[in-house]
């Protein structure tokens, strides 16, 4: 049954990654997760009530926990939330708290039956919570295979056959009959609702959003969805359409100087309704040309007949690129298993793309780039790192948190080392924010990652961009010559793209100052007097605005308007309009090449900071310190929501936590919990616990990513382990229960020093693991996990089993509601600590609350006074 709840929990987040935005499925399921602190609490102050009719209790939650979670997400899916309006339409927060409504009801009841049984097992918890634990785990990683199984519509199916093979084992267990009849009854009941009613009145199981990439693709009129595969590492589409047309920065040149344009010439592939990716076809010897206008042709420009190395495989277009400009030979790598998959077995696919992945001229690696290319001792002329995927989120209601290992300092300096003398890594980057955040933290990572290798990089870079599309950044060791710069400078015009940062550049560094300046009133100057005349409207021609003022037009330009250059450069060429987010761009690459970026980057409005293994986002660009800033101006940064709404998480979790751990002291002060010695410190225990254990699962998860590649895998992995080992934690703990005073010291420190240890060292050994075949990495992640976990079980169960043996019952109840909601705010402080201080932070932060919790346990072994009756009567411990 506890399997059951978190397969309903990693269910919901599915449905939520695939319909909608996987932050808000975080946000519902954490909400709704206070229906274990709700139960605690009603529990607490009504303890005898349970007690005398615990097995109704029991009954009634069983039998409405599956129908709950089946109705609950299917009218869910009925109510029209969308992200994107949250902050224009008031509806949307009202449907937004309707979605934690449904979802809380069938956490009530699968915490109602956890909690009855808790009580009546109080004294041998340990036994009890081996069970939940070790169930959890198991199931959790049986939701795992199942996505193999089920598509993300029927995902709900997981959860449900788990609830109805637990009910059947504990009717079977009770000698109830009727209750065995009635729970396969309610099952057949659950099954008809979710495969009858959406058929019978035209309802989804479940609503795509209509802002996910996918709807568009389903919405053009001859779209054809010719690839489905449903797994752990992603619900896979692939669309054609004559509509489709994904061209990453394809120079707007193309149009007028390609003499045959490739029609029909991309699939769209998308990963949980986000995309597309674009999978091109084997063009044809006329068609190649077209190339020659994308953004990853540029290391062709100078290299011929290279031997390249191709980080991500994605849609395969660099790998397309390499082939069909004469690479000798392509080395590709490609972390996603369904992807080479697909492209190794759908006969449609290798048709479509010349069997990409057969082809003579290239191998393939089936794991990370990255972890390839800091291992090899292979050299390449050409490493390309090109659109493998969104890293410049930008779209409103995007990923908050997602790692991007593929682009950290340490992952840059791997792929320059791999370099042969004269290679040139390239590496391209969507470009569509404004004012720009992404690409310049892609400049200031490698920057860092090429002064790893020599701490003189003027001549190394080369960079350009199309504005409000793609940024490219080439990286030569042993630097740029003369005749390459104006090769390159000579395609760059010809492309009509931006010439950002070459050996020699010449840039003015007076707008600087105005540049931060405006960006910066951008968003926080101060509102204009409603009084005052309105402004003019930007939009209006500068002649018809001067016309009308009978005067030359010399006001500033709105932030992000584009500014007309001085006049032709030195060669004669006409200078294209500048504009402010590649004038600071220009200024960026000035201060990180000569010194000086990291003033610039302290008074930039957003956060710039280094990726890194420990800080691997491109996300979080607000700044702590501007956060309250931003609260009553959210329709400027829609692009950062899922980082607000962390924020969000974690003050209404706070809030909730306080409220529910609290109600039962407040309504039973006077006749329960005055009586009780240690109040304060049992609350801080459970509190250090809750808090700590969750706080190294969800850090853990983000850690492993490095080795698993996939962050449902890992999270997948993640709680597997540490529930199971935990579990078995929790089993032995029994036997040191009369030893608690002495051995639970030791167990403490030792966890403590564990995970400190972890902290700083464990990317070493999962660098190294993430170069092994996949099963064995899973092998040796639960290798790891192991000696922290199975010590992490003991807390929990040895306080709650001492709880029950003093006869401490409400105070039992108590300290499970207060671990529960404070596991709630451990999980939303995770990302806001890894966001704002690294990864290691955050297992330390979890290391600290274990050391905390150590002189707090003394007071959980404090006994009842003496003469107090009834249940409360002290028990031998």
């Amino acid at each position: 049954m506890a399997g059951s709840i978190i397969a309903l929990q990693i269910g919901i987040m599915r449905v939520f990654s695939v319909g909608s935005w996987s932050h808000f499925g975080s946000l519902v399921v954490s909400l709704a997760m206070f229906g274990f602190g709700l139960t605690s609490a009603i529990m607490c102050v009504a303890k005898g009530w349970f007690e005398k009719r615990w097995l109704g209790a029991v009954k009634v939650s069983l039998l409405t926990f599956g129908p709950l979670m089946v109705i609950c997400n299917l009218a869910a899916q009925q109510v029209p939330f969308n992200a994107i309006f949250l902050i224009s339409d008031p509806m949307q927060k009202w449907r937004l708290f309707a979605n934690f409504v449904l979802y809380f009801l069938p956490f009530l009841a699968g915490a109602l039956y956890l909690g009855v049984i808790f009580l009546k097992a109080k004294r041998t918890f340990n036994r009890v919570y081996f069970a939940d634990m070790v169930g959890s785990g198991l199931c959790g990683l049986s939701v795992l295979l199942a996505l193999y199984v089920f598509k993300p519509e029927n995902i709900i199916m997981a959860p449900l056959i788990l609830w109805l093979l637990g009910g059947i084992l504990w009717f079977v267990s009770i000698g109830d009959r009727r209750g065995i009849f009635s729970i396969v009854a309610m099952a057949v009941l659950s099954v008809g609702v979710h495969t009858i009613v959406p058929q019978a009145f035209d309802v989804p199981k479940l609503a795509v959003s209509d802002y996910k990439g996918v709807s568009y693709a389903r919405k053009f009129p001859d779209n054809k969805r010719v690839y489905e595969r449903a797994s752990p590492f992603g619900y896979m589409e692939m669309y054609s359409s004559s509509y489709l047309h994904f061209a990453p920065g394809l120079s707007d040149n193309a149009a007028f100087n390609l003499k045959k344009f490739p029609e029909n010439a991309y699939l769209g592939l998308y990963i949980d309704s986000d995309g597309p990716s674009g999978v091109i076809k084997d063009l044809t010897e006329e068609e190649v040309a077209y190339f020659r206008y994308l953004p990853m042709y540029y290391p062709y420009v100078l290299k011929k007949n290279p031997d390249t190395f191709v980080v991500q495989f994605g849609g395969g277009i660099s790998t397309e690129v390499a082939l069909k400009e004469g690479s000798s030979h392509v080395t590709v790598a490609e972390g996603n298993p369904a992807i080479l998959t697909a492209f190794r077995e759908d006969k449609d696919l290798r048709a479509f793309t010349g069997d990409i992945l057969n082809n003579p001229k290239v191998s393939v690696i089936d794991y990370d780039g990255r972890l390839y290319m800091a291992h090899t001792k292979n050299r390449y002329d050409v490493v390309d790192l090109s659109l493998a995927d969104s890293a410049g989120l930008s779209q409103p209601g995007g990923f908050a948190i997602m790692e991007k290992y593929a682009y950290t300092q340490e992952a840059m300096a791997a792929y320059m080392r791999a370099l042969k003398p004269g290679g040139i890594l390239s590496v391209t980057l969507w470009n569509k924010e404004e004012p720009p955040k992404s690409v310049l933290k892609l400049y200031a990572t490698m920057a860092n990652a090429a002064r790893e290798l020599d701490p003189d990089i003027k001549t190394k870079f080369y960079v350009a961009s199309a504005y409000l599309s793609t940024v490219t950044v080439l990286y030569k060791q042993d630097g740029f010559t003369a005749e390459e710069i104006a090769k390159l400078n000579e395609h760059t015009r010809a492309m009509s793209f931006d010439e950002i940062y070459y050996p020699g550049i010449n840039v003015d560094t007076a707008p600087l100052k105005q540049i931060l300046s405006d960006y910066h009133d951008q968003f926080f100057a101060a509102p204009s007097d409603p009084t005052a005349p309105a402004a003019a409207d930007p939009t209006v021609p500068a002649d018809e605005k001067a016309a009308a003022k009978d005067e030359e037009p010399n006001d500033p330009p709105p932030p992000g308007a584009p500014v007309a250059a001085s006049g032709p450069d030195k060669n004669g060429v006409p200078a294209a309009a500048l504009v402010p987010a590649t004038t600071l761009s220009r200024l960026a690459w000035h201060y990180l090449v000569n010194g000086g970026w990291q003033k610039v980057a302290d008074e930039y409005v957003f956060d710039t900071r280094p990726l890194t293994n420990h800080q691997p986002y491109f996300a979080a660009y607000i700044k702590v310190k501007d956060l309250l800033k931003f609260t009553d101006r959210l329709d400027t940064v829609q692009d950062e929501w899922g980082y607000l709404l962390l924020w969000a998480t974690l003050g209404i979790a706070t809030v909730f936590a306080l409220t529910l751990v609290l109600f039962p002291v407040i309504f039973g002060w006077r006749t329960i919990f005055s009586r009780y010695p240690g109040k304060a410190g049992t609350m801080l225990y459970f509190l250090c616990l809750g808090l700590g254990y969750i706080i190294i699962e969800v850090g853990m998860i983000s850690h492993f990513v490095l080795a698993l590649s996939n962050a449902t895998v890992s999270a997948s992995v993640l709680i597997t382990g540490m529930l199971v080992f935990s579990g078995l934690g929790s089993f032995a703990s029994e036997r040191f229960l009369a030893t608690a005073r002495t051995t639970m010291p030791k167990i403490f420190l030792a966890i403590f020093a564990i995970l400190v240890f972890y902290a700083f060292f464990i990317d070493y050994a999962l660098d190294w693991i993430g170069a092994l075949p996949y099963v064995l990495r899973i092998v040796l992640c639960l290798a790891l996990l192991a000696p922290p976990a199975f010590l992490m079980g003991f807390p929990m169960p040895t306080g709650m089993t001492t709880l029950g043996r003093l006869g401490k019952d409400h105070m039992f109840l108590w300290a499970w509601g207060v671990n529960g909601c404070f596991s709630v705010i451990g999980a939303a402080l995770v990302p806001i600590v890894a966001t704002s201080f690294g990864l290691p932070a955050v297992v330390l932060l979890g290391a600290f609350a274990y050391l905390i919790a150590l002189p707090a346990f003394f007071s959980v072994l404090k006994p009842l006074p003496s003469g107090t009756l009834g249940s409360e009567r002290p028990a031998t411990a």
